[in-house]
């Protein structure tokens, strides 16, 4: 009974192959892997790349390249209860990536921000993905195969945990993304502006974030 959980998983993650005639699933963390290797990388270009322009551009390139991971994730169903939640924090780590990427392009095309401040946030995001990402090695370590030593309840505590920091950093991602776009609506209701800006970002009931 103590690998309950990652058989389940491992079967769920299976069953992604089935669904998606050209992925194949020959190890049961593959997909988790794939998605701390897309974040980690995210993060790295984030730090050593010369410039923000050249550094986005990057970021997006990797973005898309690990995409794959995410889309094979969530064509899973009918998961039970514990594996759900392994699934569930996997994905919120993938959605900051998501929430980042595609919120920062619209941000370069606002011109409410600086090249320093839009540098400021970009830095923001990859703090929030950074930390994020270590979440998901975390939980990695414990639905692996190799973690036999611990019992049942020790490996959802720890599920558990994992699950609920990435929840928190998922909705940090939303509240500083919103946080920075209202900077954006301040700036652009002084100059009478403000229709532009949400048809760059959509009013707080059209954002997906």
């Amino acid at each position: 009974m103590k690998t309950k959980i990652l058989i389940i998983f491992s079967l769920c993650l299976l069953l992604t192959g089935k669904a998606n005639a050209q992925w194949v699933v020959t190890d049961p963390t593959n997909l988790a892997q794939g998605i701390i290797n897309t974040t980690k990388q995210i993060v790295e270009t984030s730090t050593t790349a010369k410039n923000m322009l050249s550094n986005f551009q990057q970021t997006v390139k990797i973005y898309d390249q690990g995409k794959k991971y995410y889309d094979a994730l969530k064509s899973v169903n009918n998961l039970i209860k514990d594996a759900r939640k392994v699934q569930l924090t996997i994905l919120m780590v993938g959605e900051i990536s998501d929430v980042y990427v595609n919120s920062f392009q619209k941000m370069m095309r606002d011109d409410n921000y600086t090249v320093e401040e839009l540098g400021a946030i970009a830095f923001g995001y990859t703090k929030l993905l950074e930390e994020s990402n270590d979440v998901l090695k975390e939980m990695k370590d414990v639905v692996n195969i190799t973690t036999l030593s611990m019992t049942d309840k020790e490996r959802m505590d720890v599920i558990d945990k994992c699950y609920n920091s990435a929840k928190r950093y998922r909705n940090l991602v939303t509240y500083y993304t919103n946080k920075n776009i209202s900077v954006s609506y301040l700036r652009a209701k002084k100059k009478n502006d403000t229709s532009r800006i949400i048809a760059l970002y959509g009013n707080s009931n059209e954002r997906y974030w």
